[in-house]
């Protein structure tokens, strides 16, 4: 097939352009190269557009030349403070739904959209007494440095793997866009007739990264940390549980989604399914990268969760994905991987 990708000079982007041209895809990348998201950009071996998604006249002579778009472009991130909201909205909901409107006006009825773990917020809990609950952790409690959810008889609750159908319920201004990216795609498909695979990355990581920019991941931040000879700042007690899964595993479900075209919307999670905490993440680039010890700090941001760790079950059983690289093996690669260098100005 010959696919479009917007956000295909990113780091995400250009692992899945590697990937679907390993595999006899023909790829025609469209980036905004925005300096903010990308750092420097490295040379790609794919066909290159710089336009921005929002921009239909640049989309529409792309799409009438291919079979399917996988729409990576996206301002990620937890973002600096509100004032990013318009940019949000803008990058994420607007250029999907602009999209989407030149994708039908094309006739191009296959997309892979990237979504994220973020729409779910707080992972799942389950309280002894009351069964699945939805958790909350107060001020107080995190002031205290207490920082478990609670059900709402006060109990600590245990949380569980994150199913595709739990309830979602976005705590960031990105959150809220990936979730309405998500619906706008459902409506798309429901309108159409078309194919959607929503895919629900968790915390990916891996080479080409962005470092040192206000939207870069954790595992980013910890690195650039350690190349400058600084601890790594872990929050809260370090115990927070996410699902790191590496970009090459994230690359190759996209192309698994791409051949696997259904009608309607279909959600997936992305992940390993193996819980790590933030500590663990820490700890381990620390000791690949010979660097100083991490220090735990407490505290936390506003809009943090504890603990999100998926269910890679619908994944495997509907895509037969599952992820490859262990944590252990990703780490020690990630921790001498090239990295995008920040853009400075002159």
């Amino acid at each position: 097939m010959r696919v479009l990708i917007t956000g295909g000079a990113g780091f995400i982007g250009s692992h899945v352009a590697d990937e679907l041209t390993s595999q006899g895809h023909e790829c025609v990348v469209l980036d905004a190269l925005l300096p903010e998201a990308h750092g420097t950009v490295p040379s790609l071996e794919h066909e290159l557009v710089v336009g921005d998604v929002t921009d239909a006249a640049a989309l529409r002579p792309l799409l009438s030349t291919v079979d399917a778009v996988c729409h990576q472009a996206a301002m990620v991130g937890h973002g600096v403070d509100p004032f990013d909201a318009p940019s949000y909205a803008r990058h994420n909901d607007l250029g999907t739904a602009v999209l989407l409107a030149e994708m039908h006006r094309a006739g191009v009825s296959r997309l892979v959209l990237a979504s994220s773990m973020v729409v779910y917020g707080e992972g799942r809990y389950r309280c002894l007494s009351h069964g699945i609950v939805r958790a909350e952790r107060t001020a107080a409690d995190v002031a205290a440095g207490m920082y478990e959810p609670r059900c709402f008889c006060g109990d600590f609750v245990v949380s569980e793997l994150v199913p595709e159908d739990a309830p979602l319920e976005p705590r960031s201004t990105y959150a809220a866009t990936k979730l309405a990216q998500e619906h706008l795609a459902l409506a798309w498909a429901r309108q159409t007739g078309g194919s959607v695979w929503a895919l629900r990355y968790h915390n990916v990581y891996g080479p080409r990264m962005p470092r040192d920019t206000p939207y870069a991941g954790v595992a980013s931040i910890f690195r650039s940390a350690l190349q400058n000879g600084v601890a790594p700042r872990v929050m809260e007690d370090g115990r927070q549980r996410r699902d790191f899964v590496h970009v090459t595993d994230v690359a190759r479900a996209n192309a698994l989604a791409l051949a696997s075209p259904r009608p309607g919307f279909e959600a997936v999670n992305v992940c390993s399914g193996t819980p790590h905490t933030i500590g663990d993440l820490a700890f381990a680039l620390a000791d690949a990268c010979g660097g100083p010890t991490p220090e735990i700090v407490g505290g936390a941001r506003p809009g943090d969760v504890r603990h999100v760790v998926a269910s890679p079950a619908k994944a495997l059983d509907v895509l037969g994905f599952e992820a490859r690289v262990g944590f252990e093996e990703g780490v020690r690669e990630f921790a001498s991987a090239s990295q995008r260098e920040p853009v400075t100005s002159s």
